[in-house]
């Protein structure tokens, strides 16, 4: 008996593949240890320098590397970093990318047990409610997303949407800095980065295949100017709002939006079923509710 039943290449890994998955998964660990150590040097920063209404000063910024707290959590996101493109350039972006919400429950861990203040039930709820939204998401995507050539117009039409994402950012930050509001950078920061992890993986498949031109360059700007903006939104994140509410947000937006990209501009979910599309709906917006209800009942934002 045959059957026509065929698995998408995003769930047939192979064995090398397959170890991309507790790659990601340490990845995670270091993002989130990076995150507290970042978080409490900009605290400390900020005691010593004073608090800025429009979002951190060149001064705060330079004062930044002389923390010992910054740097160590800096040089932790560094590994984090390396880690996650490791797996991205021999996974699927699909699979290994959302595992980055790991990061947001020894996050929340880390921080209640370190600040001696516990989250509360609606705060434990919003966690695991963005959990949820992510696990979801991924496991439809696994099923029906796979992985294909990557087109130079696909590319460019990343590029372009990119450009424009970067023209809202910087429009919005003159509006909305002055009110030191974490949600508005952790959102921003979010999507920059899923832009970030798309344009990666795509520039390491390229220079895994030999291929390198004028649009891989263009790439590569793409990514240096998304994570270094990215990453000064998640330094005034820092500032207003505590560290496992940043990771909370950076590990459901970010790889909304990467997956997203994959699924809508790269057709890596092409032909797949109606139900699949109203279920990434439905999960993102489980996940994004997580984030909000997070922001609302957190000690630190109730404080």
């Amino acid at each position: 008996m045959t059957t026509d039943l065929q698995l998408p290449d995003a769930v047939n890994l192979t064995p090398f593949q397959a170890l991309m998955i507790p790659v990601a998964l340490i990845g995670a660990v270091f993002l989130s240890l990076g995150a507290q150590f970042q978080s409490r040097g900009v605290q400390r920063v900020e005691a010593r320098l004073g608090r800025q209404s429009k979002g951190l000063s060149v001064r705060h910024v330079v004062g930044l590397v002389s923390s010992g707290y910054w740097v160590l959590g800096t040089l932790m996101l560094g590994i984090a970093v390396v880690l996650q493109l490791v797996s991205i350039t021999y996974a699927p972006l699909i699979v290994v990318q959302p595992l980055g919400a790991v990061a947001l429950v020894i996050t929340t861990w880390f921080s209640s047990r370190s600040s001696g203040v516990p989250l509360g039930r609606r705060a434990r709820r919003a966690v695991w409610t963005c959990i949820i939204g992510v696990g979801i998401f991924v496991g439809i995507a696994a099923f029906v997303g796979h992985e294909s050539a990557i087109t130079s117009r696909q590319l460019v039409t990343v590029l372009v949407i990119l450009a424009v994402v970067l023209v809202l950012v910087l429009v919005s930050f003159r509006l909305v800095a002055k009110h030191k509001n974490a949600l508005y950078y952790i959102v921003g920061a979010g999507v920059l980065y899923g832009f970030v992890a798309t344009l990666a993986k795509v520039v390491l498949n390229r220079f895994v295949n030999g291929t390198f031109d004028w649009l891989t360059v263009l790439a590569i700007v793409g990514v240096v100017v998304a994570a270094s903006l990215g990453g000064y939104f998640v330094q005034n994140a820092y500032s207003s709002g505590s560290a496992d509410l940043v990771i909370a947000g950076l590990t459901v937006i970010d790889p909304i939006v990467a997956v997203g990209i994959g699924v809508i501009i790269l057709g890596e979910a092409a032909g797949a079923p109606v139900f699949a599309v109203f279920g990434f709906v439905v999960a993102a917006a489980i996940a994004i509710t997580g984030v909000f209800l997070l922001a609302k009942h957190h000690p630190q934002t109730r404080s």
